[in-house]
């Protein structure tokens, strides 16, 4: 019996029959180390597929109230009291990768856009080979400093890897520097081509980038902006991101000038997309989250338990005051 067969059987007797490490060791006549090995193997392998359906009844109250809330399906994932930032990301990250893996049929196209979250995400993803699977980068990388290549490249490559899907990458700079400058790249075939496939996506995949809190997001710290741009985004009330396209905290986006500079989808574009999976870790966040909600922007929030908690008091707090979903 080849190795990978192995891995199978060994995979089959632990997951459905129920059977021992030191019974499964016996009948296939190798040590227990090896059958953990082996199991271990049919894991990564894809051989193993875990899924997790939990029954509407048992769904947390705060998924149920920001599902009925905003109208969309919130995924609550709990975290042990006083865990820190990184033991949270990883918890939301393993629960987006789960349901990432869940949608991935045959012939998908799904939209990735970097970021801090995503990239935890690419590291959580369970292998499901998806014939015919496209993976494509929503938004830009390149700054002033760097092409952005490295780090937005190994985001897309894990996600190819996990589903055997073709990689398309976007090799443009996350903002322009001249509204013109994007406007004449876009009608190049071979960018127009790209983001064909990206307005053509299945799934989409993204994080919030946060203007405010004490973790102020890679896109307002990492190069992107310059000091007067960052200064100028401030003063007209941005609070955060999707996709590298700005939001005020009512979800308005249209009179910003720099997002006829940016180059991810923008809200008209993105709702085109059936399933948009937005994934939030931690507090500081929660205004960006909501702003992104009140876009319209969002079908599927991944978010943890404090965050979901923080999310709803502050929706509540505001509720007498702002317009859920603004005329923009």
């Amino acid at each position: 019996m080849d190795r990978q067969s192995a891995a199978y059987e060994a995979a089959l007797m632990h997951y459905v029959q129920g059977e021992t490490m030191e019974t499964i060791a016996r009948r296939l006549m190798v040590s227990r180390s090896t059958v953990s090995r082996l199991i271990k193997s049919a894991r990564e392998k894809g051989l193993v597929q875990i899924t997790l359906h939990p029954p509407e009844e048992s769904s947390s109250n705060l998924g149920v109230w920001i599902s009925q809330y905003f109208k969309i399906k919130a995924h609550v994932v709990p975290v042990p009291f006083k865990s820190n930032e990184e033991r949270r990301l990883n918890a939301v990250a393993q629960m987006a990768g789960t349901l990432i893996s869940d949608l991935m049929e045959p012939n998908t196209i799904i939209g990735v856009a970097w970021g801090n979250t995503v990239a935890a995400i690419a590291n959580h993803l369970s292998p499901r080979p998806a014939a015919g699977s496209v993976v494509v980068q929503l938004n830009g990388a390149a700054n002033p400093s760097t092409t952005g290549i490295p780090y937005a490249g190994s985001i897309m490559e894990a996600f190819g890897r996990a589903h055997g899907s073709t990689v398309q990458h976007f090799s443009v700079p996350a903002f322009f520097d001249y509204a013109e400058t994007r406007e004449a790249l876009w009608r190049e075939r071979s960018i127009a081509a790209v983001r064909d496939l990206q307005m053509r996506a299945d799934v989409a995949v993204f994080g919030v980038g946060s203007l405010t809190g004490q973790n102020v997001s890679l896109v307002y710290s990492g190069g992107y902006l310059s000091p007067e741009e960052l200064m100028g985004i401030e003063e007209e009330g941005v609070v955060g991101d999707v996709c590298t396209v700005l939001f005020r905290e009512d979800g308005s986006w249209r009179d910003l000038e720099i997002n006829s500079r940016a180059s991810g989808p923008t809200p008209d574009e993105l709702v085109n997309i059936p399933r948009r999976l937005c994934v939030v870790s931690g507090v500081d966040k929660i205004i960006a989250t909501l702003a992104a909600l009140r876009a319209g922007v969002v079908t599927d929030l991944i978010i943890d338990e404090n965050s979901a908690a923080r999310l709803r008091d502050v929706a509540l707090r505001q509720a007498n005051t702002m317009p859920r979903k603004p005329a923009q």
